[in-house]
């Protein structure tokens, strides 16, 4: 019995395995440490994992034949799908990674899943840009999500799709999770958190698009690792009546305006932001916000880190990453 995690040198990923291995686990973990940011940090993460009941093999799941030879040893009873392209801003100039990754590696993962003999469950990754240009807040699992702004948000939408289609017609247990705005410790450099801290601590311009008036639902790492372990452990039934496929959104379910994290950031910091305050960017939406209630009702999932406390515990693991004092 073994956890697959792909993505596992990710920021999510890595993450997921180690709670799972500190509850006595065995985990398998792929990854194609692409070069879309640092490799090293997905090394640095690696490193975190490395034990008897951890095992890593670097494959790009958009590759169904090397895929399958990398899983083929091992017998999977869960799947943690989290290896995807991400990014909104970096969709707009690099499309065809998006479709491989996202597309062509949702259905590899869903074939592999349908394969495997005696599998509990397979969680997988969404994201909060399926809304779109949605302005009724809390987004809802039910409300519409067929106009996305960006090519990544309709790769996400596609992978729902799919796994509607797998439950249907395999019956293959699943489960969506559309992620808000997850930061914390070894969490990416391309991410608001990352870029704002090292620009501050460099004295640098921090960029605020939409000239602040931007709220996002930021939700600390802690809480996204327990909200998908229960999915994965606890997966839909399949009673016949519908496909055994759910989708949840899961995030903190307490918008924040950037500019009030910029303070909180500042203050963690102890250094004052220069702001260059610039236009909304292309693929972006103003606020994200989830309506949390049917991961509560059907999973517990209760999170309890504000960013007055997740800040800071952001800002300590950078600082101590990169031997700042």
């Amino acid at each position: 019995m073994a956890y697959l995690v792909t993505g596992v040198a990710g920021f999510i990923g890595a993450a997921v395995a180690r709670q799972l291995l500190d509850r006595g686990e065995q985990v398998v973990g792929i990854d194609n440490l692409n070069d879309y940011y640092a490799v090293q940090l997905k090394h640095d993460r690696l490193a975190t994992l490395a034990g008897a009941n951890f095992t890593f093999t670097a494959v790009d799941i958009a590759d169904q034949a090397a895929l399958t030879a990398a899983l083929a040893p091992h017998r999977i009873t869960h799947i943690v799908h989290l290896a995807a392209q991400a990014g909104v801003r970096y969709s707009l100039t690099n499309p065809h990674a998006y479709v491989q990754s996202n597309v062509v590696g949702q259905v590899n993962l869903l074939e592999y899943a349908r394969s495997c003999d005696g599998l509990v469950s397979m969680s997988y990754a969404s994201s909060s840009s399926v809304y779109g240009g949605n302005t009724k807040l809390p987004f809802a699992e039910d409300d519409r999500v067929d106009a996305p702004v960006s090519l990544y948000a309709a790769t996400k939408k596609s992978d729902e799709l799919m796994g509607h289609v797998y439950a249907h017609l395999y019956r293959v247990p699943l489960t969506g999770l559309r992620f808000f705005t997850v930061y914390g410790p070894w969490s990416r450099p391309d991410m608001a958190t990352w870029l704002f801290t090292d620009a501050i601590l460099k004295g640098k311009p921090i960029r605020v698009f939409n000239n602040g008036d931007m709220s996002r639902d930021f939700t600390f790492i802690d809480d996204i690792v327990s909200g998908v372990i229960a999915v994965t452990d606890s997966p839909p039934a399949d009673d016949g009546s519908r496909p055994p496929h759910r989708v949840y959104n899961i995030g903190n379910n307490k918008p924040e305006r950037l500019l009030h994290m910029i303070d909180v950031l500042e203050d963690a910091i102890g250094i004052k932001a220069v702001r260059s305050l610039e236009p909304m960017q292309p693929g972006d939406v103003p606020a994200t916000y989830a309506d949390i209630s049917a991961i509560q009702r059907d999973h517990g999932f209760a999170p309890t880190t504000p960013i007055e406390v997740g800040i800071p515990r952001f800002v300590d693991w950078f600082k101590s990453y990169h031997g700042i004092a």
